[in-house]
């Protein structure tokens, strides 16, 4: 009978030594799971190498326990910190792919910027129209205004409005107008860019006078070209272009015979340009300011009649 008993006590106590040795693989299993993980995790996160790695927090502790023993409360506290530890992994494991889905976003967003200033640029680039006229009544510091002396030939205008454009192919047209040959080149191109402009010819006008007005900035038909070329914009009807080139003439050669006029006219291609009256205002006191006293009665009427449309205080 004793035996038996003694048996029966034995084979209790193997069985709760087996199962607390299960319960012990059960738990080495997950460890080494999860140091797989965080170690995959830890790459993706310090892809440097192992040098830059994460120390694990909880280290495995000396077991100073009996084999064959079990211990309840020490597989109980194992299984926590395991749980623990786990949860710190998906943890962990989320808020790198967060990070990963915020830098996509952020890269995204970056290109599209990138492609929308790109093709502003282009456009701005491509288009002449989008031209900006600075600030166009302030001189620079540098250059000294002085009221023009009259010439001691004086000059006719041009008309105010071109004259009728000759008939025929455009061959023919160009052919009608008579080129001078005077032996002054600057005086030859003017008078021929202005008989040009008289025909309505407008893409050969600005031809002729442009070159005549970077060939010839000293001369003194150059002031007189570069005013008839924004002249010649402006009738073609591209006021944008016309009013670089009358505000050019102003800056450039002040004192030039034809400055007051690319005022004047500066003033009407920003009309055209639906700009501010604040600038045309500027634009008409500048002139009057200026060259008030040698602006023909004509002119004078025109600049009245421009302030009182833009309502220049």
């Amino acid at each position: 009978m004793r035996i038996l008993i003694a048996a029966a006590f034995l084979t209790a106590g193997f069985g709760t030594i087996g199962s607390a040795r299960a319960q012990d693989a059960a738990i080495g299993g997950r460890v080494d799971r999860l140091e797989r993980e965080m170690r995959a995790v830890q790459r993706k996160v310090f892809p440097g190498g192992a040098a830059q790695t994460v120390e694990p927090q909880i280290l495995p502790e000396t077991d100073t326990a009996v084999p064959g023993t079990p211990s309840g409360s020490a597989l109980v506290d194992l299984g926590a910190r395991v749980a623990a530890l786990e949860s710190q992994s998906a943890s962990l494991t989320g808020q790198v792919e967060q990070g990963q889905f915020r830098l996509r976003q952020l890269e995204d967003a970056f290109n599209a910027y990138k492609r929308s200033a790109d093709a502003r640029l282009k456009a701005l680039e491509d288009t002449a129209s989008a031209v900006a006229v600075r600030d166009p009544i302030v001189p620079d510091a540098d250059v000294a205004i002085v009221v023009p002396k009259p010439a001691a030939k004086p000059t006719p205008k041009p008309a105010e409005t071109p004259a009728v454009k000759p008939a025929g192919t455009r061959a023919q047209q160009l052919a009608a107008i008579e080129k001078p040959a005077t032996g002054d080149a600057a005086e030859d191109g003017y008078a021929y860019g202005y008989r040009l402009w008289q025909a309505r010819l407008y893409p050969e006008a600005r031809r002729e006078l442009e070159g005549v007005a970077t060939k010839f900035p000293k001369h003194r038909r150059a002031s007189y070209s570069q005013n008839l070329l924004g002249r010649a914009y402006l009738d073609a009807g591209a006021p944008s272009l016309a009013a670089v080139a009358f505000y050019e003439n102003y800056k450039k050669n002040p004192n030039g015979e034809r400055a007051p006029d690319s005022l004047y006219y500066l003033a009407q291609a920003l009309v055209k340009l639906k700009k501010p009256s604040g600038e045309i205002c500027k634009v008409y006191g500048e002139l009057s300011q200026l060259y008030g006293a040698k602006l023909s009665a004509e002119m004078k009427a025109g600049v009245e009649r421009g302030r009182t449309e833009q309502k220049c205080k």
